[in-house]
């Protein structure tokens, strides 16, 4: 399994950002996806999911009405659609394989993750 995050930078509060992840090494389009992160001197947290077949989509309510979780299938790639930037939405974003927030959180990602900072 790789995950390949792209995409993070510096925004001002307000502002927008979109997140990208390269997946390979598995079947992309027959896994739930899901977003997490982990702000400076704190755990993993569980932000948006997508699910594999009809793509529902979950969110944590800290980002809900704000991110849009996205995926295409055909390209394997997995994205995170951030508006109304907040600075407490500074974090390193991770791209990760599966869906519950629990495991999510306990368990070491794959990637690199990339680094979203949100300050003016």
């Amino acid at each position: 399994v790789q995950l390949v995050e792209s995409g993070g930078g510096l925004a001002q509060p307000g502002g927008s950002l979109r997140l990208s992840c390269a997946a390979s090494g598995f079947r992309f389009s027959e896994y739930a996806m899901s977003w997490a992160r982990q702000a400076p001197g704190k755990g993993l947290e569980w932000v948006s999911t997508i699910l594999a077949g009809d793509g529902e989509t979950r969110y944590a309510d800290s980002v809900k009405g704000r991110f849009t979780i996205s995926r295409d299938n055909a390209k394997n790639m997995l994205y995170l659609q951030m508006n109304s930037l907040k600075p407490e939405d500074t974090a390193l974003y991770y791209c990760v394989k599966g869906f519950d927030p629990v495991i999510i959180a306990t368990t070491d990602p794959v990637g690199q993750g990339t680094q979203v900072t949100v300050s003016s």
